[in-house]
């Protein structure tokens, strides 16, 4: 499956079909190689990746990513070979353990340790149909041990939130051959001040989650710099922001990490959509 160089991550659950069907044409129209969209409390994964298949015309299609706690192995394998067979082998199943408020508070689950449950599920999708899988099979990956599962026993790894320092690493643990899909926020804005505003804004849902913060903390980022919204240095860190000269800088230095597959995520206003559209316009030639 070829991702291409740039892909677009989109939240959503904050668009309609007729919204979601107007972007999908506006990311096919500048040339994105990728589509990706997460799974939390709105639409289903699998129901959204066939709309968003029928509604696109050669884009990759990638969960990023399925809750491993909101379907059993059995059904993530259907799906990813239904999708495929369906739709001319564009669909991605990007998998993650998610977090303790989406699986217990949320579902009603028990959030076990994650390294267990992910080996446990990538068991079971093998059961369910053999070695060869129809289509490849990412995770959400953060730390060292679930990025060494990601390259032993998937296909790679689709981590979200992260810096180069961290692609680096990455790229590293997972070896050659596999994919390296980071997604990364992005703000064409030259007022700083405005920008990290928005960065901050979208980031709060994060910082309260341990799997991020762990990692931020990782990653040489202080508690005090995680702390009242986050220091300048890490908003600077997670959301690219200055002219479209500044920020494409900031996405070739994933590659130049060794990221395999960029995906933008556009930061605005709630509804902007003008804005969201120019960059990515402004940014698809990177």
């Amino acid at each position: 499956m070829q991702f291409g160089r740039l892909g677009v991550w989109c939240s959503t659950d904050r668009l309609d079909a007729a919204a979601l069907r107007a972007l999908l044409n506006r990311v096919e129209d500048h040339g994105y190689g990728s589509f990706w969209y997460p799974e939390s409390r709105g639409y289903e994964s699998m129901a959204l990746a066939g709309f968003l298949l029928a509604n696109s015309r050669k884009l990759i299609i990638g969960s990023s990513i399925a809750n491993i706690y909101a379907r059993d192995a059995f059904t993530a394998r259907r799906g990813l070979a239904t999708l495929n067979a369906l739709h001319g082998g564009r669909f991605a199943l990007g998998l993650g353990v998610s977090h303790i408020p989406m699986v217990e508070g949320l579902r009603g689950h028990r959030y076990e340790k994650p390294i267990p449950a992910m080996r446990g599920y990538l068991e079971g999708l093998r059961k369910a149909g053999g070695d060869v899988l129809e289509g490849p099979v990412l995770l959400a990956a953060l730390g060292p041990k679930m990025l060494a599962l990601s390259g032993g026993a998937a296909d790679g790894a689709v981590p979200y939130n992260v810096t180069p320092e961290h692609t680096a690493q990455a790229a590293a643990i997972l070896g050659t051959g596999k994919v390296l899909a980071v997604e990364q926020k992005v703000c064409i804005e030259t007022d700083p001040v405005r920008a990290r505003a928005l960065g901050r804004r979208e980031l709060s849902r994060y910082m309260v989650l341990p799997n991020y913060v762990n990692n931020w903390l990782r990653l040489g980022f202080s508690e005090a710099e995680l702390a009242n919204g986050g220091s300048d240095r890490f908003i600077d860190a997670m959301v690219l922001h200055g002219d479209a000269t500044t920020v494409k800088a900031g996405l070739r230095a994933h590659f130049a990490a060794g990221a395999t597959h960029v995906c933008i995520q556009p930061v605005t206003e709630d509804g902007d959509v003008a804005h969201r559209d120019a960059m990515l316009a402004a940014l698809a030639d990177t």
